[in-house]
This record gives structure tokens, C-alpha cells and sequence, in this order.
């Protein structure tokens, strides 16, 4: 990632830990350039912590949520008792998908003999346009090179792209994927979009994976990974519909969008 990208408030994110002492542990965030975050002694474990080397060690993996973050003095606020197990579990597996879409990344750049500069605006493309790296491997797998109609690409990227992606994942369920516009003007605009994305994430049925990213504003891309396309549809609605109704009802403006079409909710 760049140097000047920072974690926002309310992010997971991926730390190790670097030093433990007796008021705390210092971590660095392995998704921001090795940045530094601090875990205080009171956000380690919900009630009392005597001594902070019985819950975390040097050089563990931990899942920790950005409470803080002041780019000025180069400082982040973490807490790992706000982080729950499905959280933990969601963010490491993002965390390692990632991790293997960049490597496929790689593969793509050795084999198509594309500068680093070249693939780095590659990789800019795909996260605005996707989500996440692994999102366009997805796609890629799923539709071939038709999942990049939209994106300017070159071909012997996209061709590389589609061979490494269809290689290496297996997608024995239904992709599909809408956005949904979220604007609100109010002073607590920022808040009040997040409750609607919450009520959106909220949706749960089995067998299905949903997941929302953010790709640019107001758009937020809503992808969901089902046993088959009538289900995959059906979450897909009423996750985005529930996104609309609830910052509509909190004084914001939603749309749904899927496809080339543009329905409100």
C-alpha cells in the first residue's frame, strides 16, 4: 500500500505484535506499511487485566479495531476486546485472500512483463472497481474477461489475469454483486451512513456470504456468494433494500443500483 494510507476509525486490521510492557502492546499493522498502533492495557480484555503478557506475546497475529488515528504524530489507538470471533475470523481470511491476490498480481506482471509503476495503477483499478484484489480474481474466474468490460485494461493483463484466477479458485456457488449510493447531509452523516451499512451486513441467511466494500462515494458494492443465483438474488435485495430504507429513515438518500439499472428501494 502507499505510504500516506491510513486505517480509518472503525477498521479491522491485521496487526503483530512488536512489544509488550506492563501498560500495554505496540503492534504493526501488517496491511499500512508496518505502521505502528497501540493496544492500551484497558482495551486488551473486557473487566481487569493484571498482566498483559497472559492475553497477548511478541510476534502473535491479532484482528484489532481502530479506535484513533493521527496521521500528524503517526499514531494509531487499537482495541482487541472490541474485535469479536466472527469479526477475527472474517478480517483474517480478507487478510489472507489479499495476500494471494497480490501474489497472483505478481505472477501477472512477470508474465506479461509489465513495470511495477504500470501494475501498481493495475492494482489501483481493480480495488476501486472491485473492492478488493481478490474480488477481481473472483470475478475473473467466474465471467473470464467480460468482468472487465468497464475497466481499462490492457488485454495481455486481463487474459493473464483470467488464466491465474480460473486456475486457482474454485467458485462452486453464484457471485453477483449491486451497489447502493448512501448520502446524508446531516452533521452525523458519516455515523448515519455506517448504521445503514450495519443493517445491510446484518442479513443473514445460510449458506450465503455477504459482503460490503467501499469503492468510492457515495457507492458501496454489495456481494454476495450463494448456492444459487435466485438466493444469491434474493439476499442481494433485501440487504440493499434494507441499506436504503434505513439511512432514508434516518434523514439520508439511498439507490440501489444492479446492472445498468437504477431502482430505489
Amino acid at each position: 500500500m502507499e505510504q500516506n494510507n491510513w486505517p480509518e476509525i472503525g477498521d479491522f486490521v491485521v496487526c503483530t505484535v512488536k512489544d509488550v510492557t506492563d501498560f500495554g502492546a505496540y503492534t504493526t499493522l501488517e496491511e499500512y506499511d508496518g505502521k505502528e498502533g497501540f493496544i492500551h492495557i484497558s482495551e486488551i480484555k473486557a473487566g481487569w487485566v493484571k498482566y498483559v503478557r497472559d492475553h497477548v506475546r511478541e510476534g502473535q497475529k491479532i484482528v484489532c479495531k481502530v479506535l484513533n488515528v493521527d496521521s500528524s504524530r503517526r499514531h494509531i489507538d487499537l482495541s482487541l476486546k472490541d474485535v469479536n470471533e466472527h469479526q477475527k475470523r472474517a478480517k483474517i481470511q480478507e487478510w489472507k485472500s489479499e495476500q494471494k491476490a497480490t501474489k497472483w498480481l505478481q505472477f501477472v506482471a512477470e508474465e506479461t512483463g509489465t513495470s511495477e509503476d504500470e501494475m501498481q495503477k493495475a492494482a489501483q483499478k481493480l480495488t476501486e472497481n472491485f473492492g478488493t484484489l481478490y474480488s477481481a480474481f473472483e470475478e475473473a474466474a467466474m465471467i473470464g474477461a467480460n468482468a472487465f468490460n468497464e475497466i481499462k485494461l490492457k488485454k495481455k493483463l486481463v487474459a493473464s489475469i483470467v488464466q491465474i484466477a480460473q486456475n486457482n479458485i474454485k467458485l462452486p456457488y453464484v457471485d453477483i454483486a449491486g451497489y447502493v449510493d448512501l448520502t446524508s447531509i446531516l452533521p452525523e452523516g458519516i455515523d448515519i451512513i455506517k448504521e445503514a451499512l450495519m443493517a445491510a451486513n446484518a442479513i443473514e441467511e445460510e449458506n450465503v456470504r455477504l459482503d460490503i466494500t467501499y469503492t468510492g462515494a457515495p457507492r458501496y458494492r454489495i456481494k454476495v456468494i450463494a448456492p444459487d443465483y435466485k438466493k444469491a438474488e434474493a439476499v442481494l435485495k433485501r440487504a440493499a433494500t434494507m441499506a436504503v430504507t434505513t439511512i432514508e429513515e434516518l434523514g439520508g438518500k439511498g439507490e440501489f443500483h444492479r446492472h445498468n439499472d437504477t431502482v430505489k428501494a
